[in-house]
C-alpha cells in the first residue's frame, strides 16, 4: 500500500470579484514509503497549494488525502494537525525559522506539537546536518544555507514517514543549492522517509530518478495552461 495516496483532490478560490478558481485538481497520485519524487511545476501552477493539502494545512473541497493509511480529508482541524505533527516534515521555501529563537531552540519547537521536546534528539540533527557548532546560534548569525539546514532539522526531529519540500533550493546561490538538495536527500534516506519535493528548476529536477509534471497530474493546471 502506498504511503501517500491522493484521490479525486480539488480546491478552489474565491477571487475578488466572486469569481471561482480551481486551484488543484487532481485525479490520482501515489507515493510509496521512503520513495524521492520531485513534482515540477510552474509559478501558480497550484503546487504549495497541493503540499499544504497533503500536509493537513488546508481542507480540501472534494477528494481524499490518505497518509499511512488515514484519510486527512475526514479529519477535523485538530485531527489534521495531529497527523501533520506526527507524520509530516516541512522544508518551506522562506524557511520560517523564529528569529528570537536559537537553532536548538527552533527544533525543540518543532518537537513540541509532536511527541514532546528532546533536547539529546535536536542537538544530534544539528550535528547531522553540519551546525553542531552553532546550537546556541540566531538564524539572523546564520547564512541561508545554514538556516536552510537548520529548517531541515526541524522537518526530521519527530522522524516524519514523509517529508514535503517547497521550492527549497529558491533561496540559495547555486552552490548551497546543490549541497542543500544533497543533504535533503541523504538526511530523508537515512531516517527512512519519503520525500516529495517540488521545484521549477530544472537542474534540480534533473536529480531525481522519480519526477512528476504538474501540468500533466493536476486538470486544474493544464485548464489555466490552455486558457480555459
Amino acid at each position: 500500500m502506498a504511503l501517500l495516496e491522493l484521490r479525486d483532490l480539488r480546491k478552489t478560490y474565491t477571487t475578488p470579484d466572486g469569481g471561482v478558481v480551481t486551484v488543484v485538481d487532481v485525479p490520482s497520485f501515489d507515493l510509496d514509503a521512503k520513495r524521492q519524487v520531485a513534482l515540477s511545476g510552474a509559478s501558480g501552477s497550484g503546487k504549495t497549494t497541493l503540499l499544504h493539502l497533503i500536509a493537513g494545512i488546508l481542507a480540501p473541497d472534494a477528494g481524499t488525502v490518505r497518509l499511512d493509511g488515514v484519510d486527512l480529508a475526514g479529519l477535523g482541524e485538530a485531527g489534521r494537525d495531529r497527523i501533520r505533527a506526527t507524520k509530516v516534515g516541512y522544508i518551506f521555501q522562506t524557511f520560517n525559522l523564529l528569529q528570537g529563537y536559537t537553532c536548538v531552540e527552533n527544533v525543540l519547537l518543532g518537537m513540541s506539537f509532536g511527541p514532546g521536546p528532546d533536547r539529546a534528539w535536536a542537538e544530534s540533527l544539528l550535528h547531522r546536518v553540519g551546525l553542531g557548532d552553532r546550537l546556541r546560534h540566531y538564524p539572523r548569525q546564520l547564512s541561508t544555507g545554514q538556516q536552510q539546514r537548520v529548517a531541515v532539522a526541524r522537518a526530521l526531529a519527530n522522524r516524519p514517514k514523509l517529508v514535503l519540500a517547497d521550492e527549497p533550493t529558491g533561496n540559495l546561490d547555486h552552490r548551497s543549492s546543490r549541497e542543500s538538495l544533497k543533504l535533503i536527500r541523504e538526511a530523508c534516506r537515512e531516517f527512512e522517509a519519503a520525500l516529495l519535493l517540488v521545484s521549477h528548476d530544472r537542474e534540480v529536477l534533473g536529480e531525481f530518478e522519480h519526477r512528476e509534471d504538474l501540468l500533466t497530474l493536476n486538470r486544474a493546471s493544464h485548464a489555466r495552461e490552455v486558457g480555459a
